[in-house]
C-alpha cells in the first residue's frame, strides 16, 4: 500500500529526530535577521544557564553568619524548625560587605569556588517593572503581574521584559545578536538540555534540544531509518527533494528549513568526545557532562564552528511548602556538586576563563516559615539571591543594588524595609533586565544594543551590576 506525502515525512523525519527539537524559523514571517556578520572575533565564550525551578530558598542558602544577623535569621526560622544551625554553615565574607555569612552546608564545592575568588552572589534580584521601594509597592506603584505564580514567574524570568508577556526569552534574544560573532556557522547558538523553553527562544535564534549524558552526542540527533538498499536510497533521496519543493509556501518552507537544520546539526555532532573530569551521575550532573561535550566538540572539531554558545540546564523540586530541610539540602548538593565537576571541566578544557555559569529561579521564598516540626518549609517570594561562576566573575563578594539599609543584602525582618508584606517577601534591589544584561555585555553585545534585548533597561541606574571582567 502507497503511503502518503505526510506519512513519508512523519516516517522518515519526524520520527528519526528523536528527542532533538528546533524552534521554527519563519523567515517570511518577519523573524528575518538583519544582523550584519562581524569580522574579526575569534576569541570563544558561553554563557551557562541553570535554573532551579520551583523557586529556591535563597534565605536558607545565604544566611548572616554575624551576631545580630543571625539571631534575626533564627528568630523567625528557629522554633518552627527551618533555621540552619549556625555552626553548619559554610562561612564565606564578601569584601564590599565586610561582615560574615554562611553558604547551606550542602554547598561546599560552591565555597570553594567563592574562596578561589570564582564564586560571586547577585543579591536581591528579581522581575521589576521599574526601580520599587516598600512605599512606592505598597502605595500601588507599578510592579509585574502575577507575582508569586510559577508559571507566570518563570516566564518573567526567562524573557527579557517584566512588564508584559514575550514571546522571546532574553537567551534567544542575546542570541540572535550575539550570533553575528559566529562567522556564518549554521550550528544554533543556543543549545538546551532541558527541553524546549522559552529562555531559548529568540527572534531569528533557533535552539536545539539535546538529551544530557550518558547519551553520546553522535547518537543524540541520528537520522534513523536509512541504509545502503536501493530502495532506502531511493527514500533517502525523495527526502532530500521533498525539502526543495513548495519553497513559496511560508509554513513548508519553516518546515523544510527545520527539518535540514536537524539534518546539518545530526553530521556537525558526529563525534562524541571524552573528558578525564568526573560528573555526578544526578540529573543536573548528567546535563552539565552533555554541555561541556559540546564545548569541547566546539573548540577541538571544525564541524560547529562557534565563537559564542549559550546554554540552558534546568534541576527541578525546589517549590518546598513542606520537608525543605531535607528536599533543599539534597537538591543544593546536587547543584553543588554538578558546578564544581563543570567548572573543574571547563579547567580541563582551558576555557575557564570563557564559560560563565549562572543560575535563575523563578522567584525566592518567604523568611516565615510554613507549617512546623518534619513538615516545615516556606511559601512563594520575590527577590532572590544567585551564583554567578567562572573565571571571568569578579568572585568573592556580593553584587546588586543596595537596599534600605545600605547593602545589596536585605534586612531579614518581617515587615521590614524590604518585605513586600508581612512574611519576607524582598522587593528585589535588582532586576532581572539587569543582571542578565551584564551576563548579555560579557558575551559581547555593545552596550547600546542591550535596548534591544532589554527594552526597560533605561528605566534602572546601573544596567551593569559589575560582577564579569
Amino acid at each position: 500500500m502507497g503511503q502518503s506525502r505526510r506519512e513519508f515525512l512523519r516516517r522518515t523525519s519526524c520520527a528519526a529526530l528523536g528527542m532533538a527539537a528546533f524552534q521554527a524559523g519563519l523567515d517570511k514571517f518577519g523573524l528575518i535577521s538583519a544582523l550584519a556578520q562581524q569580522p574579526g572575533v575569534t576569541d570563544y565564550r558561553a554563557l551557562v544557564c541553570v535554573f532551579l525551578d520551583g523557586g529556591n530558598d535563597g534565605n536558607n542558602m545565604i544566611v548572616p553568619l554575624d551576631a545580630a544577623g543571625y539571631a534575626s535569621y533564627a528568630s523567625i526560622r528557629g522554633n518552627p524548625g527551618l533555621a540552619i544551625p549556625l555552626g553548619s554553615l559554610l562561612p564565606i565574607t564578601p569584601r564590599s560587605i565586610g561582615r560574615p555569612f554562611g553558604l547551606h552546608p550542602s554547598l561546599p564545592e560552591l565555597q570553594a569556588l567563592w574562596n578561589q575568588q570564582k564564586l560571586a552572589v547577585v543579591a536581591n534580584v528579581g522581575p521589576l517593572v521599574q526601580p520599587l521601594t516598600q512605599s512606592q509597592y505598597r502605595s500601588g506603584a507599578p510592579r509585574p503581574s502575577a507575582l508569586f505564580s510559577h508559571s507566570d514567574q518563570v516566564a518573567l524570568w526567562q524573557s527579557p521584559r517584566s512588564d508584559t508577556n514575550s514571546l522571546y526569552g532574553w537567551g534567544g534574544r542575546t542570541g540572535d545578536l550575539a550570533a553575528a560573532f559566529n562567522s556564518g556557522s549554521t550550528f544554533p547558538i543556543v543549545t538546551s538540555i532541558a527541553g524546549q523553553v522559552l529562555f531559548a527562544v529568540g527572534q531569528s535564534t533557533q535552539p536545539i534540544a539535546l538529551t544530557p549524558a550518558p547519551t553520546p552526542l553522535n547518537q543524540v540527533l541520528v537520522l534513523s531509518g536509512f541504509d545502503a538498499s536501493p530502495e532506502s536510497l531511493a527514500r533517502r533521496s525523495s527526502f532530500d527533494y521533498l525539502r526543495t519543493i513548495d519553497q513559496q509556501l511560508s509554513l513548508v518552507t519553516a518546515a523544510s528549513g527545520t527539518t535540514q537544520l536537524a539534518v546539518d546539526a545530526g553530521q556537525a555532532l558526529a563525534d562524541d568526545p571524552t573528558l578525564t573530569t568526573v560528573f555526578p551521575a544526578s540529573k543536573l550532573g548528567s546535563q552539565l557532562k552533555q554541555v561541556a561535550k559540546v564545548i569541547k566538540l566546539n573548540l577541538t572539531g571544525t564541524r560547529l564552528n562557534l565563537n559564542r554558545q549559550i546554554f540552558f540546564a534546568r534541576i527541578g523540586g525546589f517549590d518546598t511548602h513542606q520537608d525543605q530541610i531535607g528536599g533543599q539540602s539534597s537538591l543544593l548538593a546536587e547543584l553543588s556538586a554538578a558546578m564544581g565537576a563543570f567548572y573543574a571541566a571547563t579547567v580541563e578544557l582551558g576555557v575557564q576563563s570563557r564559560v560563565t555559569t549562572f543560575t535563575l529561579s523563578e522567584f525566592g521564598r518567604t523568611l516565615e516559615p510554613s507549617g512546623s516540626a518534619a513538615t516545615v518549609g516556606s511559601d512563594h517570594g520575590w527577590g532572590n539571591h544567585h551564583f554567578v561562576m567562572g573565571g571571568p566573575v569578579l568572585g568573592g563578594d556580593f553584587y546588586g543594588v543596595p537596599g534600605p539599609n545600605g547593602t545589596v543584602f536585605p534586612s531579614l525582618q518581617l515587615d521590614g524595609p524590604d518585605d513586600a508584606d508581612n512574611r519576607g517577601r524582598w522587593i528585589p534591589t535588582a532586576s532581572v533586565e539587569q543582571y542578565a544584561a551584564t551576563l548579555a555585555a560579557w558575551l559581547g553585545v555593545q552596550n547600546s544594543d542591550l535596548p534591544t534585548i532589554f527594552p526597560l533597561i533605561s528605566r534602572f541606574t546601573t544596567p551593569n551590576l559589575g560582577f564579569l571582567s
